[in-house]
């Protein structure tokens, strides 16, 4: 039922309905200046919510709304690391839509969050904010609590992307390894890393079990959970299950390790009491050896690529690097050492004009 009337200068629209429990609400609006202007905001009300619950339900902050969503519609399904990123999106939301009602948010309103957002974040962060958020919104037009889509032909911007040193080159790998005491189990992870190209994850997965000595190989089969030491969790993916040749010293130093803190077969080699390193400490420690040896910083990580580096630069084939790291394909470890393989094609082509010259 509608009811309208005049509020000193201005008119106002009232409409009567049942909420989801039977009881009768109210909802009004005022500040039309002719009665016809009240007629046709009510109509179109009841048109775009014809229960009128959802109508309500958008008078809600956008913040309290995400907050429900994630709750309800993401930490049943996603994992804990996932889940974390939603809470994230979480905490800049309820900073930057502020005191805004999710029935406020325009495709203004939104354009003009992300581009605030945008000032102090990279294009990448931009993006996974801006589609975590598009997500709960499209939801909400599902149900219509909104009207329109406020993310349509949003345009989405960023900082650029600070450059990081991810490499060492051979010298520099040298240089560190010849300074690590691989009696202790922070050094003896950062050499595991520079001679296999493990993942971090990877390394801390290795059990005594997985160490052969007759054959000098590592199996690579599981990981290690170390951002929740929630135990051995899967490989990245199914190629990622490998198993990679190392010289004897890299076996040797692994199993001194292992007779000296008695680890069990089963066991993780570099874990203990359940509890492993974080990946924040491993930079830490590497960061600190790099720069008392005066070489440049790399995170954790950049020790993957170097060991595929030196692989690729010492002219090891594509394909034997692609399977030593783990990769699904070829075309994987081709994207993501384009550099190289680009200055190697150029060296090979001075070897091919030096051997035609030989030719004739």
């Amino acid at each position: 039922m509608v009811s309208y009337r005049k509020r000193g200068s201005v008119w106002q629209y009232e409409i009567s309905y049942k909420d989801t429990s039977g009881k009768y609400k109210k909802l009004r609006k005022s500040g039309f200046h002719r009665k016809s202007d009240a007629i046709s905001a009510a109509a179109q009300i009841q048109s775009d919510h014809p229960n009128l619950v959802s109508a309500q339900s958008g008078k809600q902050f956008f913040s309290d709304y995400f907050e429900n969503w994630i709750y309800l519609y993401k930490k049943p399904a996603v994992s804990n690391i996932t889940f974390i990123k939603y809470q994230n999106t979480l905490h800049h939301a309820e900073q930057l839509f502020k005191g805004i009602r999710l029935s406020d948010i325009s495709r203004t309103v939104y354009q003009q969050k992300i581009n605030e957002f945008s000032k102090t974040h990279s294009v990448r962060t931009v993006h996974t904010f801006h589609k975590q958020l598009k997500s709960a919104l499209l939801d909400a037009l599902d149900d219509k609590l909104i009207t329109i889509d406020p993310t349509r032909k949003i345009v989405i911007n960023g900082t650029p992307p600070r450059k990081q040193r991810m490499t060492l080159d051979y010298k520099e790998t040298k240089l560190l390894v010849e300074h690590l005491d691989l009696t202790t189990l922070e050094d003896l992870v950062i050499y595991v890393a520079v001679v296999t190209g493990m993942r971090f994850a990877e390394i801390l997965g290795l059990t005594p079990a997985d160490i052969d000595n007759l054959n000098n190989m590592i199996s690579i089969t599981k990981t290690w959970d170390y951002k929740f030491n929630r135990g051995f969790k899967p490989t990245k993916t199914q190629s990622s299950k490998r198993a990679i040749v190392v010289d004897s010293e890299t076996i040797n130093s692994i199993q001194g390790f292992i007779r000296r803190y008695k680890i069990p077969e089963a066991n993780p080699i570099f874990v203990c009491n359940n509890h492993s390193i974080v990946s924040a400490e491993i930079n830490k420690i590497l960061s600190s050896k790099l720069i008392s040896l005066g070489i440049s910083r790399i995170p954790f990580h950049g020790l993957r690529h170097t060991h595929a580096s030196i692989l690729l630069y010492s002219g090891v084939n594509l394909l034997s690097v692609s399977k030593r790291l783990g990769h699904s394909n070829v075309t994987t470890t081709q994207q993501t050492y384009l550099h190289i393989i680009k200055e190697m094609e150029e060296q090979d082509d001075s070897k091919v004009i030096a051997l035609l010259k030989g030719i004739k």
